[in-house]
């Protein structure tokens, strides 16, 4: 029995946290979660001192996805990567990470008061979409900055482009070097038949987050461990410090029935998934003018992400039709598939894309296309740290930044804290408002600090 399922069993008068004392009759909508929100009492285990059903599910985590050690998260994958570049990097050491990372790794750096360098994948020429990190340019990087001291890559991407981690750890491992994967969106690598998991490819840390694809609830995730490069007890530590004291036990009772069903069932579920797919992708060759992203140039693609190119109008064809896609910008619109869809499900997605091809102009992909990186004149964290002020976008060429532009998608920065803003900033900038991306600088103003000893 799990946790999960044991907790019914709790002493019927809680004088104890949390203050809703199980009562749906007073409160009826925590119907079906009160009941099994408890906290840490006497015969049930502590995810922060796991010692029983909690650590038996760690073990049972680290056999499946095959690390040295699982952690199991309830602050989602965000908080397995602060944890991972701060038990790795002392202050003023140096990061290599993705230009595309996810913001959580740019916040790790900024926590963690290192300099950052990056890998900058080449990109799709009709998407944007970046592709692949090669082994070559992580060779090159290591070569040129020698004091870096953690490598950090994103594969999946968001779109679903994976990267030969196998190549890039056998690398960094030579440097002596850790090498953290953000794989957020891959939690179900490596089971049936998809493509191999970062964790049993040698990656020293692998983040994931179950509920992106896996039957678990959101904010829940895992963090995968091989020792040697990395101290698992420093880790784990820092988890500690990072995530809450009351850890919910419906997050982390949540993550401990996911792995329960991996190990039994996880295989064949997603040799399911994946026959669902590959049925999918067949029938969808013949759509127009909607059509799949192939990823050609990529060294690989993880096959449950449907990234369609279209005229921008296809997602609000879809939402009309009671499918909600993952992003729809700039010609390029997300659906994201997980374990729990079936080919009825499938098959609703390819009938509404169907439909709304007929009503669709043939599409022209208008990708924002990144400038060359602009020029850091301090860390993340210094920045950050610095009083300043918002400046219109033409009064600030020249300024450095205080804070992170996006044009999203992808969701590459085109400026970080620390940054000088430059000709290629404000231009890139300019196209995603043109082009209706989403981002941050609507009013048009960028957030300029003051340097010390003068203004720029």
């Amino acid at each position: 029995m799990t946790l999960f399922d044991k907790i019914p069993s709790a002493p019927g008068l809680p004088m104890h946290m949390p203050g809703h004392k199980r009562n749906t009759r007073a409160f009826p909508w925590l119907s079906g979660l009160c009941e099994r929100d408890i906290t840490e009492i006497e015969g049930f285990d502590n995810l922060n001192d796991p010692e029983a059903e909690f650590a038996r599910m760690e073990r049972d985590a680290a056999r499946l996805w095959g690390a040295g050690e699982s952690v199991a998260l309830v602050g989602g994958s965000t908080l397995g990567i602060l944890a991972s570049v701060l038990s790795v990097l002392a202050e003023g050491g140096e990061l290599l990470m993705c230009r595309q990372s996810h913001r959580s790794v740019y916040h790790a750096a900024q926590l963690a008061g290192v300099r950052t360098r990056y890998l900058t994948p080449e990109p799709d020429p009709v998407t944007g979409v970046p592709l692949s990190v090669s082994r070559s340019s992580v060779a090159a990087a290591l070569d040129k900055y020698p004091q870096i001291r953690l490598v950090c890559v994103t594969s999946p991407t968001y779109e679903g482009v994976l990267s030969d981690i196998r190549a890039i750890a056998e690398l960094c491992h030579r440097r002596g070097v850790p090498l953290l994967v953000d794989e957020a969106h891959g939690a179900h690598l490596g089971f049936g038949g998809f493509p191999e998991s970062a964790v049993r490819c040698g990656a020293d840390l692998t983040v994931q987050s179950l509920h992106k694809t896996l039957p678990s609830l959101t904010q829940t995730a895992l963090l995968h461990l091989n020792p040697g490069l990395v101290d698992p007890g420093r880790v784990r530590r820092t988890v500690g410090m990072l995530q809450s004291s009351s850890p919910s036990y419906l997050l982390s009772g949540s993550v401990e029935k996911c792995v329960e069903f991996m190990g039994l069932h996880g295989r064949e579920a997603c040799d399911r998934w994946l026959e669902l797919l590959s049925d999918f992708r067949a029938k969808a060759e013949g759509l127009a003018p909607v059509r799949l992203w192939k990823g050609s140039g990529a060294y690989a693609l993880d096959p449950s992400k449907l990234l369609f190119m279209a005229d921008p109008a296809l997602a609000e064809q879809l939402r009309a039709r009671g499918i909600e896609p993952e992003y729809a910008r700039g010609g390029l619109t997300l659906c994201m598939t997980g374990l729990g869809d079936t080919r009825e499900s499938l098959g609703a997605l390819l009938s509404a894309l169907e439909a709304a091809g007929g009503e669709l102009p043939p599409p022209e992909p208008r990708p924002v296309r990144p400038a060359p990186l602009p020029e850091a004149v301090m860390t993340l964290r210094e920045a950050m740290a610095l009083p300043g002020e918002p400046v219109p976008w033409e009064k600030a060429l020249g300024r450095v930044s205080g804070e992170y532009a996006w044009a999203y998608p992808p969701g590459i920065p085109c400026l970080v804290p620390g940054e000088m803003v430059d000709g290629g900033v404000l231009e890139t900038l300019r196209t995603a408002r043109d082009l209706h991306f989403t981002y941050k600088h609507g009013s048009g103003t960028i957030f300029c600090v003051d340097l010390p000893g003068k203004m720029v």
